[in-house]
């Protein structure tokens, strides 16, 4: 594939690559670092895109994979220095749920929560992608998918009453 080409893929699925940077990096930088290794690890594999799913599943599938691989180096990194989830949890626990942009920072939070496998799940879902495709992006059924889905909705809205009730 030429190079221009690519980047018309790139720029065509610019908001899908965004969303997976954004759920997985809160920081700015760390964003722009995932989204490069992301749109890298599409050059180096786009020659194995097959056509046996859409091209914005098999993007999705990668940007997943590359953001879960990077979200756990940065785990085991973040680990090993002063940990910013108690200075973000004293924020999200003062928002004034009467907010519509604070409840959506507060889903996002709850979603960030999640083990990489849930949260990629709730991003497709969240998205508007069909069952069948979320099925072949993660890797598990289409009934497997819909389970999590249903299960991943109750714990999420559980959590978000238990913040506007506070």
């Amino acid at each position: 594939m030429d190079k221009d080409a690519f980047i018309a893929i790139i720029e065509a699925h610019q908001k899908l690559i965004y969303k997976v940077c954004h759920l997985y990096c809160q920081d700015p930088h760390d964003r722009e670092d995932l989204q490069q290794e992301i749109i890298i690890q599409l050059w180096t594999s786009i020659h194995r895109y097959n056509g046996s799913v859409k091209l914005s599943t098999w993007i999705y599938k990668v940007a997943l994979n590359t953001a879960i691989v990077y979200y756990k180096k940065e785990r085991r990194h973040r680990a090993k220095n002063l940990s910013h989830t108690g200075a973000l949890w004293t924020v999200v626990a003062e928002i004034d749920a009467s907010d519509e942009m604070k409840r959506i920072e507060l889903l996002h939070y709850h979603i960030q929560q999640l083990n990489e496998t849930d949260k990629a799940i709730m991003l497709l879902y969240l998205d508007n992608t069909r069952y069948q495709d979320i099925a072949q992006i993660v890797g598990i059924t289409e009934t497997n998918v819909a389970t999590k889905i249903s299960r991943l909705k109750h714990a999420l809205k559980k959590k978000l009453k238990k913040h506007i009730n506070k």
